[in-house]
């Protein structure tokens, strides 16, 4: 018999809507339609804006996702966060711009010259400087970043000079005339130039890391760097491709960026552009490029509404702050990139102290002390042999130190990155300012309650941004320091706040500090004390607890440490001293302003503390000596001295610096001191392990075995977590070392 054929109904509209939504492609594009929807009808409630206003932040926002892009492909390649991505664009761009502008180069010409010279620094800015810190702490490579970022704003603030230019141009020919209007908003060749252009960017870097082998080759690298080495992928010469592919986009972007809203030479991006694309890239967890891409514009509308319906360009940074902490509660936790987790913190090695072998004899004992009381006498004597304005001069500095020491506590303690501390600061100079102006309370008073007020603010920041670990964090305490510069602070949003000149008050109801010279004694009392608070607290158990915490996170909670606690803690003391130092600023000031809290202070303050060995009191000191006296008196210095001494703290002159001494200068001056030490064990023939690394020793006393470690370990409960998980600390004995002569 004959089978006839079965002929399938035709399947109706709804059938074929629910294998449309089956289908996994059809239903991300749904939900990120719907999520379109809902974000615009939100926006019109809130801020409300005509088309074209939108528009034009879609526009604004597109460029910044391809600086968020490099962002992104450089940490993925370094874990690191490269805040020179926007400088990075900026010798280039500025060159293509000033191609057009001066000689008059077309359009077509200049831009590809732009891009091969984006190429060339690039390649060159990785192969000469960051590959030599391939093997050292990211932490130390992030300030190289910085370093560099400096390096390329002086350059680019130079470069007009070359074709006798000096306003920055606003605007510049491009290769066609058109324009179109939507609403009210006009938009130019140039706004269709990157209209085009930000896709065509997006789909070529799908392409290259998709169907080329060095793409992939790339993504495998990104995922393992040491999986992809065993495999035999040129690991160091695929980050020299990323670093190129981060320069090219930064260019692209800077320089259509330049085309709409014009270009100022030095500081191309600012912090606050370099904040929004950060803020991307820690939306989309520095993986996912759509989201990344998609964050980017909507940061970019958002602000467009904001500026169009307030006509307040400055609420956007608060703005954008609260987008971020709304960002990471709703984010899960596990979802942290991967990486991240204790990642670079090294650097912040605790300093050795003096061995127990050698700390009882005289010699160190009053080598110690001796130390201890030259560096009083010259504290004490500065205002002796200093004029007026460089006594002012010398109490800046050492109210720095106070707020570096509390990037110590939090940073090379605790192993949170913070580049916000500078905002805690303002906070706690606004705070001080009305209390003994407005309310009449004693100085002394004011400056402990501003410390609490600081203390308080930075662990609710703590609280949402420790979803995020090691350097992403940095990302929110950078974008509440801009918030704060920008919007907290500014006295023309605040009311409350002192905007006159106000007198000194007494301390304790009794104590003038009117003239520079007490004020110099008083802000070396303050910090004293902090020096003294700290040095208790890291000798406590709670400090051990945060270096454990810092070491060896996991570690740490398998030995009963709630890390949360302890995190927290850490934000809270080191809110609380930048907050106490700006109290103490702003009375030396005798008014509050606004520059001395500016978000590139805080840079200042994490490159100081880098710089100065994040792992140590005097290394903060040291460093903010170093760095910020070198800034206040160079002048008293020889010219071939002086100049000398500002290469050095030039961006140039801090990565020769980490070059030299990785671990900052603190760790220069505690390796002299083991010289001395090792002098004085070899003169009186004791045998120090940890100094002179005797092979009889070790023959003589093998390392005890892993099962009494672990049994010492238990026994000391969460104090030896610590030294757990160091590489000193697994090696502790039940007894206590004793010192033996050389046979």
């Amino acid at each position: 018999m004959d089978q006839q054929a079965v002929v399938p109904a035709p399947e109706g509209a709804g059938h074929l809507i629910m294998r449309w939504l089956d289908d996994d492609r059809a239903r991300r594009a749904a939900s990120y339609a719907a999520g379109a929807l809902g974000f615009w009808w939100v926006l019109q409630q809130v801020w409300p804006a005509p088309a074209g206003v939108l528009v034009q932040g879609i526009v604004i926002g597109g460029l910044t996702s391809l600086i968020a892009f490099g962002i992104a492909l450089v940490y993925r390649a370094n874990r690191i966060i490269n805040f020179a991505q926007g400088e990075l664009g900026a010798v280039p761009a500025s060159l293509a711009v000033l191609l057009i502008v001066g000689p008059g180069l077309p359009y077509a010409l200049a831009l590809p010259i732009g891009i091969v010279a984006s190429v060339a620094i690039g390649a060159a800015l990785e192969f000469l400087l960051i590959r030599r810190f391939f093997k050292a702490p990211r932490l130390i490579l992030t300030v190289v970043t910085i370093g560099v970022a400096q390096l390329l704003a002086g350059l680019g603030f130079l470069l007009p000079s070359a074709f006798d230019i000096k306003t920055p141009p606003q605007s510049f020919p491009s290769p066609f005339d058109l324009t179109f209007q939507i609403g009210q908003t006009v938009f130019t060749s140039n706004d269709i130039i990157a209209m085009v252009a930000v896709p065509v960017c997006i789909v070529a870097l799908i392409a290259f890391f998709r169907f080329t082998n060095i793409g992939v080759a790339v993504r495998a690298a990104a995922e393992s760097a040491d999986r992809a080495s065993l495999l035999g992928v040129p690991v160091k010469r695929l980050e020299t491709v990323v670093w190129v592919i981060a320069a090219v986009l930064s260019t692209i972007a800077v320089f259509l960026r330049a085309g709409i809203v014009g270009l100022p030479f030095g500081q191309l991006l600012g912090p606050s552009i370099l904040v929004r694309a950060l803020a991307a890239v820690v939306i989309g967890r520095m993986e996912r490029l759509p989201t990344i891409f998609a964050a980017s514009v909507g940061l970019g509308v958002i602000e467009a509404a904001i500026v169009f319906d307030t006509g307040v360009g400055a609420l956007v940074d608060p703005i954008l702050f609260g987008i971020i902490i709304v960002a990471l509660l709703v984010q899960r936790s596990k979802r942290v990139a991967r990486g991240d987790e204790n990642e670079g913190f090294q650097s912040a090695a605790e300093v050795r102290p003096v061995p127990r072998e050698l700390s009882s004899l005289p010699e160190v004992r009053w080598g110690r002390r001796l130390g201890l009381a030259v560096t009083v006498l010259i504290a004490l004597a500065l205002p002796l042999v200093m004029s007026g304005p460089d006594i002012s001069l010398a109490a800046v500095i050492v109210i720095t130190a106070i707020v570096v020491i509390s990037l110590v506590v939090l940073t090379g303690w605790a192993g949170q990155v913070s580049l916000g501390q500078v905002g805690f600061m303002g906070i706690g100079a606004a705070t001080g300012a009305y209390m003994t102006t407005v309310w009449r309370w004693d100085l002394g008073v004011a400056i402990v309650l501003a410390g609490l007020v600081g203390s308080a603010v930075a662990i609710a920041i703590g609280l949402p941004a420790l979803r995020f670990k090691g350097l992403l964090l940095s990302v929110t305490t950078l974008s509440f320091a801009l918030a704060t510069s920008s919007y907290v602070l500014s006295p023309n949003f605040q009311d409350w706040l002192p905007d006159k000149r106000f007198e000194r008050p007494l301390l304790f109801g009794a104590i003038s500090v009117e003239s520079e010279i007490r004020y110099y004694y008083f802000s070396l009392v303050c910090l004293t004390i902090v020096v003294l608070m700290v040095r208790g607290l890291h000798r406590s158990r709670a400090g051990r607890v945060l270096v454990a915490i810092r070491d060896n996170e996991r570690s740490a909670q398998a030995f009963g440490v709630n890390v949360t606690t302890a995190k927290l803690m850490a934000f809270g003391v080191s809110g609380f001293i930048a907050a106490f130092a700006g109290a103490v600023f702003v009375h030396h000031q005798q008014v509050l302003g606004t520059s001395a809290y500016a978000v590139g202070k805080s840079f200042e303050i994490f490159v100081i503390a880098v710089i100065g060995g994040l792992g140590s009191i005097p290394g903060a000191i040291i460093g903010t000596i170093f760095i910020v006296g070198i800034e206040y008196f160079r002048d008293l210095f020889p010219e071939t001295i002086a100049n000398t001494l500002g290469f050095l703290t030039s961006g140039v002159g801090l990565i020769v610096i980490l070059l030299m001494l990785p671990g900052g200068l603190g760790s220069g001056l505690f390796s002299v001191r083991d010289r001395l030490l090792r002098l004085v064990a070899v003169r009186r023939g004791l045998i120090v392990p940890s100094l002179l690394a005797d092979s009889r020793q070790e023959t003589s006393a093998p390392p005890p075995a892993q099962d009494d470690i672990d049994m010492v370990a238990v026994a000391e409960g969460v104090e030896g977590a610590a030294a757990a998980a160091g590489a000193n600390g697994a090696r502790r004995r039940r007894e206590p070392l004793r010192a033996r002569k050389v046979s």
